[in-house]
């Protein structure tokens, strides 16, 4: 009998306490932190193609081309942590019209350049020491952990402000938070403005411009339940 009462007072102060629980107000707002920054460095992502009917000689070639431009990436002041081998391959394409073999060889190589004044110049030497595919420029800050942490600061405020204004009308105040969870997607901040001239010509004027970098933007949203008071 005794077990039994104090399986039922148990019970009753369990289920009291989920009533409790369930009947403090709260309110669920989301927000959103965005900075704007002009961006300082460059990821730079350029390879090397070659094409030929023997694939020995295919790969020395491209080999070689690849030793030129390792070279003039050094020679530029480009640190040596700042530039990496990303991808080498060697691949058979088969021409069923001729019926026969030929071979593509494909070096790849990221470079991060931090001082974006040196982008033409840099460009140029690699176009002329035998690359032929630009596949990415992506634009970056040096100081991008601080801007996202600024980003983080300004979605909690955003969303406070939110809540702030939602019981304004209702005679309530808003409380502490309890929960809140960051909803903004993994990305690499893109610039809002980019452009790069089609043409490399070797004898275009050294101090021409071919970029125009704008600002980056770091976005971060953020869901908060607040309680009400």
């Amino acid at each position: 009998m005794k077990k039994a009462l104090l399986l039922f007072g148990f019970l009753f102060m369990t289920l009291s306490y989920a009533q409790e629980q369930k009947q403090v107000p709260t309110i669920n707002v989301s927000g959103e932190g965005k900075v704007k920054v002009a961006p300082d460095q460059a990821s730079i992502s350029i390879s090397i193609e070659t094409k030929g009917t023997k694939a020995d000689e295919v790969k020395r070639e491209n080999d070689k081309k690849m030793d030129a431009i390792l070279k003039f990436i050094k020679k530029s002041n480009i640190a040596s942590e700042d530039f990496q081998t990303q991808r080498i391959s060697l691949n058979p394409n088969y021409d069923y019209e001729k019926k026969k073999y030929s071979y593509v060889a494909t070096q790849s190589v990221q470079i991060l350049l931090k001082d974006l004044s040196k982008y033409d110049s840099l460009m140029e030497g690699l176009v002329s020491e035998g690359i032929n595919r630009i596949d990415n420029v992506e634009f970056k800050s040096s100081k991008m952990l601080q801007l996202q942490s600024d980003a983080r600061k300004l979605a909690i405020k955003d969303a406070k402000a939110k809540a702030e204004d939602f019981v304004s009308v209702l005679g309530q105040k808003v409380g502490k938070a309890i929960l809140i969870s960051d909803n903004s997607q993994s990305y690499n901040p893109q610039p809002r403005m980019y452009a790069m001239k089609a043409s490399m010509a070797m004898d275009e004027s050294a101090t021409r411009e071919t970029l125009a970098i704008g600002e980056i933007e770091i976005i971060v949203n953020v869901n908060v339940n607040f309680i009400l008071e």
